[in-house]
């Protein structure tokens, strides 16, 4: 089975080019960032945000070793992004991806948060450009996971249809607590 994390990038690099403007909504230890620095190129921008100091500092130190200067990391809560990212860039993000739940290696009691996580996708499709795609894996085995995976799928089950098309490519597997893949395209026009 491959794993979501692949799915999710191959579905970002099939709409990412170079110079485009993309955001890692939960930097954890900076493997999507990286993604999608390389993925845009010298002549793009990639918004980094995470929480934890641990996350960016490791996420920075990433960068850092593969040479890439494309990001700006910010220590801040992923419901900022609307704030944070700079007006111009409102509606031509063209990819946002998340990894919900807590971050892997760290204090596991540290986790994404309901409210916080609604607000930050609600900001993220205001960010979005036509053609653009949003990605969120979902974990659903931590303390609150499931409430949080449930809340996103309703929210993005109930986007206008007109302008977003949301799909989960890869069904969940019949396991107990199986993380969840969901995709966002925001329509061109």
């Amino acid at each position: 089975m491959i794993p979501l994390t692949e799915i999710a990038q191959t579905l970002v690099r099939s709409t990412l080019k170079p110079g485009d403007i993309a955001i890692d909504a939960t930097v954890g230890n900076g493997f999507d960032t990286q993604f999608l620095a390389e993925s845009v190129g010298p002549t793009g921008t990639v918004y980094g945000f995470d929480i934890q100091l641990a996350a960016v500092q490791a996420t920075s130190r990433r960068l850092a070793d593969a040479c890439l200067n494309n990001v700006h990391l910010l220590e801040r809560d992923h419901a900022e992004m609307q704030s944070a990212i700079p007006r111009e860039f409102h509606g031509r993000v063209s990819a946002i991806m998340w990894n919900l739940g807590y971050l892997p290696g760290g204090d596991k009691q540290l986790t994404t948060a309901l409210q916080s996580t609604l607000a930050a996708i609600q900001s993220g499709l205001v960010l979005l450009a036509g053609g653009g795609i949003m990605t969120i894996i979902a974990y659903t085995g931590h303390p609150g996971g499931f409430e949080e995976t449930a809340a996103v799928e309703a929210l993005l089950r109930g986007l206008n249809p007109h302008e977003y098309l949301f799909t989960e490519p890869s069904p969940a597997p019949n396991r107990i607590s199986p993380p969840r893949l969901f995709v966002v395209r925001r329509c061109i026009g």
